[in-house]
């Protein structure tokens, strides 16, 4: 998987009569005992209807970007996920085609090309460079967008993607935009949980460690914010991942205690 996953925002439309109904019929999925993988489907059958009936409207189009990619997220194989992705890439092209100077469509085109790449052993290098592309132009629009999601998903990109002449991986890259997503939303757990990953991958325990700290400090907050159905799932993942970090930090603490010879 070469990015992560979680979306949303930037400026007001001139749109709240098709948001609004959107919104009641979002809010009306969260019943107990829902999972989140039927919470999000029915959310993209909800997005598509609108976009369906309102196909020129450009938040109607990348509203349905992001349930694709939300949706496609739990795809039970390859062909259900490129089907998702690939009508969630013609939506964003469409809102880019009548905004291009909006965020979102680039962000989710970027977001639904990584589905997409999900499923692809040959042409996926195409991908991953296009990519590189929506998502640094997603940046220029606007950096803070979905939690400085585009240094983000630019960061775990080059973290996760071969390194030249393969593909565009770039531990330098990678670190840069990490950094910057930590600098921009210092207080979203996934920068951190992304960017100490990789640092334990490249063996900067100590970087690493430091991380774990300033993330463990803004924890508690985070979770009291980010809270109610549609996170239930996102913090799950992010405290296994966690729990992982943990023990990998563990282990390197108990590595570097040096044993005591005994006469």
């Amino acid at each position: 998987m070469l990015i992560s996953i979680r979306a949303t925002f930037l400026k007001t439309w001139i749109f709240a009569l098709a948001v609004f109904p959107l919104l009641l019929l979002c809010n009306s999925f969260a019943r107990a005992g829902e999972s989140p993988a039927q919470r999000a489907e029915k959310k993209f059958v909800a997005a598509r209807k609108i976009y369906q009936q309102q196909p020129n409207n450009t938040e109607a189009s990348w509203q349905f970007g992001r349930a694709c990619f939300d949706w496609a997220e739990f795809a039970t194989d390859d062909d259900q996920r490129e089907a998702i992705a690939l009508a969630g890439i013609e939506a964003c092209r469409g809102a880019i085609e009548k905004d291009p100077g909006a965020v979102h469509g680039h962000y989710y085109l970027a977001m639904n090309l990584g589905q997409l790449a999900r499923t692809k052993s040959i042409g996926a290098l195409k991908l991953v460079r296009e990519m590189e592309e929506e998502f640094t132009t997603a940046r220029e629009r606007d950096a803070k967008f979905d939690f400085a999601g585009p240094d983000r998903n630019l960061g775990q990109l080059y973290f996760e993607a071969p390194g030249w002449p393969t593909s565009i991986g770039s531990r330098s890259k990678a670190r840069k935009h990490f950094e910057n997503s930590l600098r921009l939303m210092p207080n979203y757990p996934e920068n951190y949980l992304n960017a100490i990953e990789a640092l334990l991958k490249w063996g900067d325990d100590d970087s690493a460690e430091h991380q774990f700290k300033a993330l463990k400090k803004i924890w508690p907050s985070a979770k009291k914010e980010l809270s109610g159905e549609d996170w239930a799932g996102i913090w799950k993942d992010w405290e296994n991942r966690l729990s992982r970090i943990q023990s990998k930090l563990v282990q390197r603490s108990k590595n570097l205690e040096s044993p005591r010879e005994t006469k």
